[in-house]
Protein backbone atom coordinates (compact mmCIF):
# COMPACT_ATOMS: atom_id res chain seq x y z
CA UNK A 1 0.00 0.00 0.00
CA UNK A 2 1.61 3.27 -0.58
CA UNK A 3 2.02 6.12 1.24
CA UNK A 4 -0.76 8.13 -0.11
CA UNK A 5 -3.50 5.44 1.27
CA UNK A 6 -1.54 5.40 4.60
CA UNK A 7 -0.84 9.11 5.28
CA UNK A 8 -3.51 12.03 6.20
CA UNK A 9 -3.72 15.07 3.63
CA UNK A 10 -1.36 17.32 4.92
CA UNK A 11 -0.93 21.37 4.88
CA UNK A 12 2.43 23.01 4.85
CA UNK A 13 4.21 24.05 8.45
CA UNK A 14 4.82 27.43 9.45
CA UNK A 15 7.14 26.84 11.77
CA UNK A 16 10.07 25.29 11.12
CA UNK A 17 11.33 24.06 14.47
CA UNK A 18 10.28 20.38 14.15
CA UNK A 19 7.87 18.60 16.36
CA UNK A 20 9.22 16.16 18.82
CA UNK A 21 7.83 13.34 20.76
CA UNK A 22 9.22 10.96 23.09
CA UNK A 23 8.10 7.17 23.70
CA UNK A 24 9.30 4.14 25.43
CA UNK A 25 12.47 2.01 24.25
CA UNK A 26 10.77 -1.24 22.92
CA UNK A 27 9.68 -2.09 19.52
CA UNK A 28 5.95 -1.58 21.16
CA UNK A 29 6.53 1.80 21.31
CA UNK A 30 8.41 3.25 19.00
CA UNK A 31 8.56 0.74 16.00
CA UNK A 32 4.39 2.15 15.04
CA UNK A 33 5.50 5.81 15.56
CA UNK A 34 8.43 5.98 14.17
CA UNK A 35 7.15 3.88 10.58
CA UNK A 36 3.79 6.43 10.68
CA UNK A 37 6.43 9.96 11.07
CA UNK A 38 8.55 9.04 8.01
CA UNK A 39 4.89 9.01 5.91
CA UNK A 40 3.72 11.88 7.42
CA UNK A 41 7.47 13.65 7.43
CA UNK A 42 7.61 13.14 3.77
CA UNK A 43 4.35 14.93 3.06
CA UNK A 44 4.25 17.80 5.53
CA UNK A 45 5.67 18.39 8.71
CA UNK A 46 8.69 16.88 10.51
CA UNK A 47 7.66 14.31 13.61
CA UNK A 48 11.00 13.08 15.44
CA UNK A 49 10.28 10.25 18.09
CA UNK A 50 13.14 10.43 20.95
CA UNK A 51 13.11 6.56 23.20
CA UNK A 52 13.65 6.50 26.57
CA UNK A 53 13.38 3.06 29.19
CA UNK A 54 9.92 2.31 30.69
CA UNK A 55 11.11 3.32 33.96
CA UNK A 56 12.56 6.45 32.62
CA UNK A 57 8.57 8.00 32.99
CA UNK A 58 9.07 7.39 37.24
CA UNK A 59 12.41 8.68 37.79
CA UNK A 60 12.18 11.83 35.05
CA UNK A 61 9.88 14.53 36.29
CA UNK A 62 6.56 14.46 33.72
CA UNK A 63 6.54 18.65 34.07
CA UNK A 64 10.64 18.43 32.91
CA UNK A 65 9.86 15.87 29.75
CA UNK A 66 6.82 18.34 28.63
CA UNK A 67 8.96 21.34 28.73
CA UNK A 68 11.57 19.17 26.49
CA UNK A 69 9.28 17.80 24.15
CA UNK A 70 5.75 18.53 21.84
CA UNK A 71 4.74 15.32 22.47
CA UNK A 72 4.87 12.98 25.38
CA UNK A 73 3.73 9.38 25.38
CA UNK A 74 2.81 8.47 28.97
CA UNK A 75 0.48 5.97 31.01
CA UNK A 76 -3.11 7.30 32.70
CA UNK A 77 -1.77 7.67 36.36
CA UNK A 78 0.48 10.46 35.52
CA UNK A 79 -2.03 12.46 34.33
CA UNK A 80 -3.38 14.03 37.27
CA UNK A 81 -0.11 15.35 38.38
CA UNK A 82 0.62 16.66 34.59
CA UNK A 83 -2.64 18.36 34.94
CA UNK A 84 -1.68 19.95 38.36
CA UNK A 85 1.46 21.19 36.99
CA UNK A 86 -0.41 22.68 33.70
CA UNK A 87 2.06 21.19 31.12
CA UNK A 88 -0.52 19.43 28.77
CA UNK A 89 -3.83 21.14 26.81
CA UNK A 90 -6.48 18.77 27.05
CA UNK A 91 -7.62 17.09 23.66
CA UNK A 92 -10.61 18.88 23.70
CA UNK A 93 -8.32 22.09 22.30
CA UNK A 94 -7.25 20.05 19.09
CA UNK A 95 -10.80 17.87 18.77
CA UNK A 96 -14.21 18.36 17.90
CA UNK A 97 -16.16 16.42 20.44
CA UNK A 98 -17.77 14.37 18.27
CA UNK A 99 -14.29 13.02 17.17
CA UNK A 100 -13.54 12.54 20.89
CA UNK A 101 -17.09 10.67 21.57
CA UNK A 102 -16.02 8.40 18.73
CA UNK A 103 -13.18 7.39 20.28
CA UNK A 104 -14.16 6.52 23.31
CA UNK A 105 -17.01 4.69 21.82
CA UNK A 106 -14.61 2.11 19.76
CA UNK A 107 -11.61 2.39 21.96
CA UNK A 108 -11.36 -1.34 23.76
CA UNK A 109 -12.23 -1.25 27.88
CA UNK A 110 -11.63 1.63 29.64
CA UNK A 111 -8.80 2.98 27.75
CA UNK A 112 -10.08 6.88 26.22
CA UNK A 113 -11.46 6.78 29.87
CA UNK A 114 -8.54 6.42 31.76
CA UNK A 115 -7.07 9.44 30.38
CA UNK A 116 -10.24 11.71 30.74
CA UNK A 117 -9.54 13.81 34.41
CA UNK A 118 -11.82 16.93 35.85
CA UNK A 119 -13.77 16.84 32.95
CA UNK A 120 -11.55 16.69 30.02
CA UNK A 121 -8.91 14.49 28.10
CA UNK A 122 -5.38 14.39 28.04
CA UNK A 123 -4.15 12.14 25.85
CA UNK A 124 -5.10 10.07 23.01
CA UNK A 125 -5.15 6.03 24.21
CA UNK A 126 -2.96 4.46 20.69
CA UNK A 127 -1.74 1.56 22.84
CA UNK A 128 -3.72 -1.00 25.30
CA UNK A 129 -2.09 -3.32 27.95
CA UNK A 130 -3.39 -4.42 30.98
CA UNK A 131 -2.19 -7.68 33.20
CA UNK A 132 -2.86 -11.00 31.87
CA UNK A 133 -1.38 -14.41 32.05
CA UNK A 134 1.66 -15.50 30.24
CA UNK A 135 2.84 -19.15 29.90
CA UNK A 136 5.09 -21.57 27.71
CA UNK A 137 2.72 -23.85 26.37
CA UNK A 138 5.26 -26.59 26.13
CA UNK A 139 6.13 -26.32 29.74
CA UNK A 140 2.94 -26.30 31.31
CA UNK A 141 1.25 -29.56 30.95
CA UNK A 142 -2.76 -29.58 29.89
CA UNK A 143 -4.61 -25.87 30.07
CA UNK A 144 -3.42 -22.73 31.21
CA UNK A 145 -5.05 -22.21 35.11
CA UNK A 146 -8.19 -20.48 34.97
CA UNK A 147 -8.19 -19.20 38.67
CA UNK A 148 -5.68 -17.96 41.38
CA UNK A 149 -6.36 -21.75 43.33
CA UNK A 150 -5.27 -23.33 39.97
CA UNK A 151 -2.38 -21.12 39.99
CA UNK A 152 -1.17 -21.96 43.65
CA UNK A 153 -1.85 -25.49 42.82
CA UNK A 154 0.18 -25.10 39.44
CA UNK A 155 3.24 -23.14 41.31
CA UNK A 156 3.69 -26.82 43.47
CA UNK A 157 4.88 -28.29 40.22
CA UNK A 158 6.08 -26.11 37.68
CA UNK A 159 8.39 -22.92 37.97
CA UNK A 160 6.19 -20.23 38.28
CA UNK A 161 6.75 -16.53 38.86
CA UNK A 162 5.37 -13.30 40.02
CA UNK A 163 5.96 -9.66 38.51
CA UNK A 164 7.60 -8.11 41.69
CA UNK A 165 10.14 -5.33 40.01
CA UNK A 166 9.23 -2.11 40.28
CA UNK A 167 5.55 -1.27 41.03
CA UNK A 168 4.70 -4.03 39.60
CA UNK A 169 4.08 -6.17 42.85
CA UNK A 170 1.35 -3.84 44.48
CA UNK A 171 -0.26 -3.56 41.08
CA UNK A 172 -0.58 -7.62 41.59
CA UNK A 173 -2.36 -7.24 45.06
CA UNK A 174 -4.41 -4.55 43.52
CA UNK A 175 -5.89 -7.23 40.66
CA UNK A 176 -6.43 -10.01 43.18
CA UNK A 177 -7.93 -7.93 45.26
CA UNK A 178 -10.46 -7.04 41.82
CA UNK A 179 -10.81 -10.72 40.99
CA UNK A 180 -12.14 -11.16 44.48
CA UNK A 181 -14.90 -8.26 44.00
CA UNK A 182 -13.62 -5.56 45.50
CA UNK A 183 -12.13 -2.32 43.85
CA UNK A 184 -9.14 -1.03 45.81
CA UNK A 185 -9.12 2.72 46.96
CA UNK A 186 -12.23 3.60 46.87
CA UNK A 187 -12.35 4.84 50.85
CA UNK A 188 -9.59 5.58 53.20
CA UNK A 189 -8.71 1.81 54.29
CA UNK A 190 -7.61 1.32 50.19
CA UNK A 191 -9.06 -2.27 50.85
CA UNK A 192 -11.40 -4.39 53.68
CA UNK A 193 -9.25 -6.10 55.80
CA UNK A 194 -10.50 -9.41 54.13
CA UNK A 195 -9.53 -8.25 50.88
CA UNK A 196 -6.20 -7.33 52.18
CA UNK A 197 -5.50 -10.70 54.07
CA UNK A 198 -6.56 -12.41 51.44
CA UNK A 199 -4.19 -11.10 48.97
CA UNK A 200 -1.13 -10.96 50.95
CA UNK A 201 -1.34 -14.61 51.98
CA UNK A 202 -1.61 -14.85 47.98
CA UNK A 203 0.90 -13.27 47.08
CA UNK A 204 3.31 -14.08 50.09
CA UNK A 205 2.88 -17.81 48.95
CA UNK A 206 3.88 -17.64 44.90
CA UNK A 207 6.80 -14.86 46.37
CA UNK A 208 8.57 -17.72 48.02
CA UNK A 209 8.05 -20.11 45.06
CA UNK A 210 9.18 -18.05 42.52
CA UNK A 211 12.81 -18.30 41.12
CA UNK A 212 15.02 -16.36 42.88
CA UNK A 213 16.44 -14.92 39.41
CA UNK A 214 12.93 -13.63 38.44
CA UNK A 215 12.25 -11.31 41.57
CA UNK A 216 14.40 -8.32 40.07
CA UNK A 217 13.16 -8.50 36.60
CA UNK A 218 10.22 -6.04 34.85
CA UNK A 219 7.54 -7.32 32.55
CA UNK A 220 10.07 -6.63 29.84
CA UNK A 221 12.33 -9.03 31.14
CA UNK A 222 10.09 -11.64 32.67
CA UNK A 223 8.90 -12.47 29.00
CA UNK A 224 12.31 -11.68 27.49
CA UNK A 225 13.24 -14.56 29.61
CA UNK A 226 10.25 -16.86 29.23
CA UNK A 227 10.95 -16.92 25.81
CA UNK A 228 14.39 -17.86 25.55
CA UNK A 229 15.25 -20.11 28.64
CA UNK A 230 13.06 -23.16 29.71
CA UNK A 231 12.97 -22.58 34.02
CA UNK A 232 10.00 -20.44 33.46
CA UNK A 233 6.84 -21.62 32.39
CA UNK A 234 4.23 -19.16 33.59
CA UNK A 235 3.70 -15.60 35.22
CA UNK A 236 0.10 -15.05 36.14
CA UNK A 237 -0.23 -11.54 35.90
CA UNK A 238 2.03 -9.52 33.69
CA UNK A 239 1.69 -6.94 31.31
CA UNK A 240 1.00 -8.33 27.47
CA UNK A 241 3.49 -7.82 25.05
CA UNK A 242 2.53 -8.92 21.30
CA UNK A 243 5.85 -8.98 20.34
CA UNK A 244 6.74 -12.31 22.11
CA UNK A 245 4.18 -14.37 20.40
CA UNK A 246 6.15 -14.79 17.24
CA UNK A 247 8.56 -17.85 17.28
CA UNK A 248 11.92 -17.34 15.96
CA UNK A 249 15.12 -18.99 15.64
CA UNK A 250 16.53 -18.31 19.19
CA UNK A 251 13.02 -17.75 20.83
CA UNK A 252 9.80 -19.86 21.95
CA UNK A 253 6.89 -18.22 21.73
CA UNK A 254 4.96 -16.53 24.48
CA UNK A 255 1.46 -17.59 24.81
CA UNK A 256 -0.65 -14.81 27.11
CA UNK A 257 -4.54 -16.06 28.04
CA UNK A 258 -7.24 -14.44 30.35
CA UNK A 259 -5.82 -13.16 34.03
CA UNK A 260 -6.87 -15.68 36.88
CA UNK A 261 -10.50 -14.98 38.43
CA UNK A 262 -11.31 -15.47 41.59
CA UNK A 263 -12.65 -18.29 42.93
CA UNK A 264 -15.54 -16.54 43.80
CA UNK A 265 -16.33 -13.55 41.79
CA UNK A 266 -14.98 -15.12 38.09
CA UNK A 267 -14.11 -11.82 37.48
CA UNK A 268 -10.82 -11.39 35.82
CA UNK A 269 -8.60 -9.08 38.14
CA UNK A 270 -6.22 -7.07 36.13
CA UNK A 271 -4.99 -3.51 36.20
CA UNK A 272 -5.49 -1.63 32.94
CA UNK A 273 -1.86 -0.10 31.51
CA UNK A 274 -0.71 1.04 28.15
CA UNK A 275 0.09 4.51 27.15
CA UNK A 276 -1.36 7.32 25.47
CA UNK A 277 -0.28 10.34 23.28
CA UNK A 278 -0.44 13.84 25.25
CA UNK A 279 0.09 16.77 23.47
CA UNK A 280 2.25 20.03 25.74
CA UNK A 281 1.63 23.09 26.49
CA UNK A 282 5.32 23.44 24.66
CA UNK A 283 3.34 22.14 21.12
CA UNK A 284 2.97 24.61 18.37
CA UNK A 285 0.90 21.81 16.35
CA UNK A 286 -0.28 22.37 12.66
CA UNK A 287 -3.22 20.66 10.85
CA UNK A 288 -0.98 18.13 9.49
CA UNK A 289 0.31 17.11 13.12
CA UNK A 290 -3.67 17.32 14.12
CA UNK A 291 -4.34 14.56 11.28
CA UNK A 292 -1.33 12.65 11.85
CA UNK A 293 -2.47 11.78 15.56
CA UNK A 294 -6.30 11.39 14.09
CA UNK A 295 -5.27 8.91 11.58
CA UNK A 296 -3.11 6.84 14.14
CA UNK A 297 -6.49 6.48 15.84
CA UNK A 298 -8.41 5.40 12.65
CA UNK A 299 -9.86 1.80 12.77
CA UNK A 300 -7.82 1.12 9.60
CA UNK A 301 -4.46 2.29 10.97
CA UNK A 302 -5.40 0.62 14.24
CA UNK A 303 -6.25 -2.81 12.98
CA UNK A 304 -3.64 -3.28 9.90
CA UNK A 305 -0.53 -0.49 10.53
CA UNK A 306 -0.16 -0.77 14.11
CA UNK A 307 -0.45 -4.39 14.53
CA UNK A 308 2.28 -4.99 11.17
CA UNK A 309 4.50 -2.63 13.21
CA UNK A 310 4.98 -4.23 16.71
CA UNK A 311 2.44 -1.92 17.83
CA UNK A 312 -1.11 -3.11 20.45
CA UNK A 313 -3.86 -1.33 19.49
CA UNK A 314 -6.33 0.67 21.14
CA UNK A 315 -9.46 0.55 18.70
CA UNK A 316 -11.71 -2.69 19.85
CA UNK A 317 -12.17 -3.82 16.22
CA UNK A 318 -8.29 -4.68 16.18
CA UNK A 319 -8.54 -6.70 19.45
CA UNK A 320 -11.10 -9.04 17.38
CA UNK A 321 -9.53 -8.73 13.91
CA UNK A 322 -9.14 -12.14 12.44
CA UNK A 323 -5.62 -11.01 10.63
CA UNK A 324 -3.98 -9.66 13.81
CA UNK A 325 -5.09 -12.56 15.66
CA UNK A 326 -3.61 -15.08 13.01
CA UNK A 327 -0.69 -13.03 13.27
CA UNK A 328 -0.18 -12.94 16.91
CA UNK A 329 -1.19 -16.65 18.19
CA UNK A 330 -4.76 -15.27 19.29
CA UNK A 331 -3.37 -12.57 21.35
CA UNK A 332 -5.98 -10.63 21.21
CA UNK A 333 -8.59 -12.68 21.41
CA UNK A 334 -7.12 -14.63 24.15
CA UNK A 335 -6.69 -11.53 26.62
CA UNK A 336 -9.97 -9.26 25.05
CA UNK A 337 -12.13 -10.22 28.13
CA UNK A 338 -9.75 -8.98 30.94
CA UNK A 339 -9.18 -6.21 29.24
CA UNK A 340 -12.98 -4.86 28.92
CA UNK A 341 -12.90 -5.27 32.33
CA UNK A 342 -9.24 -4.18 33.67
CA UNK A 343 -9.34 -1.80 36.28
CA UNK A 344 -8.27 2.38 35.91
CA UNK A 345 -5.87 3.31 38.83
CA UNK A 346 -6.53 6.39 40.59
CA UNK A 347 -5.02 9.22 38.92
CA UNK A 348 -4.69 12.36 41.38
CA UNK A 349 -1.90 14.29 41.42
CA UNK A 350 0.40 12.35 43.72
CA UNK A 351 -0.79 8.80 43.08
CA UNK A 352 2.54 7.97 41.18
CA UNK A 353 4.44 8.45 44.23
CA UNK A 354 2.32 6.46 46.70
CA UNK A 355 2.40 3.18 44.16
CA UNK A 356 5.98 3.49 44.56
CA UNK A 357 5.79 3.52 47.94
CA UNK A 358 3.64 0.99 48.38
CA UNK A 359 5.37 -1.14 46.02
CA UNK A 360 8.67 -0.95 48.19
CA UNK A 361 6.77 -1.64 51.63
CA UNK A 362 5.41 -4.99 49.81
CA UNK A 363 8.40 -6.29 48.64
CA UNK A 364 10.00 -5.94 51.67
CA UNK A 365 7.23 -7.25 53.73
CA UNK A 366 7.06 -10.01 51.69
CA UNK A 367 10.89 -10.96 51.56
CA UNK A 368 10.71 -10.63 55.13
CA UNK A 369 7.37 -12.39 56.00
CA UNK A 370 6.32 -9.62 57.86
CA UNK A 371 2.82 -10.08 59.73
CA UNK A 372 0.15 -9.45 57.52
CA UNK A 373 -1.45 -6.60 60.32
CA UNK A 374 1.94 -4.38 60.17
CA UNK A 375 1.99 -4.57 55.99
CA UNK A 376 -2.03 -3.43 56.13
CA UNK A 377 -1.17 -0.44 58.45
CA UNK A 378 1.47 0.74 56.71
CA UNK A 379 0.13 0.65 53.22
CA UNK A 380 -3.02 2.46 54.72
CA UNK A 381 -0.66 5.16 56.44
CA UNK A 382 0.83 5.75 53.24
CA UNK A 383 -2.59 5.96 51.11
CA UNK A 384 -4.20 8.43 53.44
CA UNK A 385 -0.96 11.06 53.36
CA UNK A 386 -1.55 10.53 49.77
CA UNK A 387 -5.05 11.90 49.79
CA UNK A 388 -4.74 14.33 51.86
CA UNK A 389 -1.53 16.06 50.20
CA UNK A 390 -3.72 15.96 47.14
CA UNK A 391 -6.80 17.59 48.82
CA UNK A 392 -4.54 19.91 50.61
CA UNK A 393 -2.86 20.33 47.28
CA UNK A 394 -6.08 21.58 46.28
CA UNK A 395 -7.28 23.75 48.56
CA UNK A 396 -3.99 25.96 47.47
CA UNK A 397 -4.58 26.25 44.44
Amino acid sequence: MSSEALSPAATSLEDPRPNLGLTWDHPRGYQALDAAARLLNVRATTLLWERQPLEGFESHPIGELASRYDLLVLDHPHIGEAVALDCLVPLEAFFSSEQIAAWSQHTIGHAMASYAWQGQHWALPLDVATQVMALRRDLVDGAAPQSWPDVVNLSKEKPVALSVAGPHIFLCLMSIAVATGEEPGTGDLFLSDDTFVAALALLEELYHRSPDWTLRLNPIGLLEAMSTRDDLALVPLVYGYVNYTRPLPDRRPVAFTEAPAGALSGRRGSILGGTGIAITRRARPDRALLDHLAWLMSAEVQRGFIPLHGGQPSHREAWSDTAANRNSGQFYASTFATTEQAFVRPRFDGYIAFQNKAADVLRTALSERTAHARVIGDLRRIWRAAQHQHVNNGRTK
